[in-house]
């Protein structure tokens, strides 16, 4: 009787550690993969800001050398030297290129967080359609309605009320002021998905809030203003950075719209072009008595560029991190 005992205690154990190991096995597995998958993906992000500094760091006499692949023999700063009096100068094309950004994101925030609150706590008729709408303009490429755009700044006029006055019809194209209009009337850059943002965040707000200014006084715009918009926050948050970071970087809308404008992403795209290759390494070559310089100087300028460019972009990332994911999670983009 004994022995039997024994024997089932031996035979229950068996398949329990057995189990044991199984589950040990696929936790082990399951991590080892998962950071193998996470190393990759971040390897392969940031292999190009690894494979940038060494480029923008050497000196141009060893730009090219097969001898210098990670840690350059000599580190420089040239390369940002040369970019700087390519391209920024002063620091005036830089600081037009964010103050554009700003007045745009405001713009964006103001009118698409009334547009979104409308269709989100509002009734009235054809609100469907006009929400439909909204999700068309998104869907719908840009480059479709340019020539429409295009021609109706090129002739400018409300309602033929400038041509009775002037006696002909205003040229808005090449002038910063068509930007703004844009951005007004609901067509700058991702604004259908900003106005939608608002809309799902709006949507999402107790409706306590709106009775109890209602008992209190007041009315639609009171409402709007003093409780619902100062509530919006992580939404205002999330549109004013997402319109800055695209805005900042537009090279469509500025270029079509405003191609001779003080924006810094045109004036990259037009300094760098394959077509200034030569202009750019004569530079170089008279500045810095660099008789040698080829193909690969005019790349390690034009990346410290792109690096500089994208300063103010990264401050803004690790300034405010881990607020812009909580904030993604509060406005309706998540979920």
């Amino acid at each position: 009787m004994t022995q039997t005992k024994a024997a089932i205690k031996t035979s229950s154990k068996k398949p329990l550690s057995l189990y044991k190991v199984k589950e040990t096995t696929k936790k082990i597995l399951f991590w080892y993969a998962f950071i193998s998958l996470i190393i990759g993906l971040g390897f392969a992000i940031l292999y190009p800001l690894i494979k940038l500094i060494p480029t923008v760091l050497n000196s141009f006499e060893d730009l090219g050398n097969p001898d210098v692949v990670w840690i350059p023999k000599e580190f420089s700063f040239v390369s940002f030297e040369a970019a700087v009096r390519l391209v920024f100068g002063n620091g005036m094309p830089m600081v037009h290129s964010i103050l554009y950004a700003v007045v745009i994101a405001i713009i964006q925030i103001f009118v698409c967080a009334i547009a979104g609150y409308s269709l989100g706590r509002v009734n009235f008729w054809g609100k469907n359609v006009v929400m439909f709408l909204v999700i068309l303009s998104f869907v719908v490429p840009p480059q479709s309605l340019l020539i429409s755009q295009y021609l109706s700044f090129k002739d400018f006029d409300i309602l033929g009320i400038i041509t009775a006055i002037t006696g002909s019809s205003v040229d808005l194209i090449n002038k910063p002021i068509t930007l703004y209009l844009l951005a007004i009337f609901g067509f700058g850059v991702k604004q259908s998905m900003f106005v939608f943002v608002f809309r799902q965040f709006f949507r999402g707000l107790p409706k306590e809030l709106e009775e109890a200014s209602l008992i209190d006084g007041c009315g639609f715009y009171q409402t709007y203003f003093r409780i619902c918009l100062p509530n919006a926050i992580p939404a205002i948050m999330t549109v004013g950075i997402l319109s800055f970071v695209w805005n900042y970087g537009d090279t469509y809308y500025t270029g079509f719209f405003h191609p001779d404008g003080p924006y810094l992403s045109i004036k990259l795209a037009q300094t760098f072009s394959s077509a200034n290759v030569d202009n750019i390494l004569f530079a170089i070559q008279t500045w810095y008595s660099v008789p040698t310089a080829n193909v690969f100087a005019f790349d390690a300028v034009k990346q410290a560029a792109a690096f500089i460019y994208l300063l103010p972009l990264l401050i803004i990332y690790f300034a405010i991190q881990k607020r812009l994911v909580e904030n993604f999670e509060q406005s309706g983009i998540v979920g």
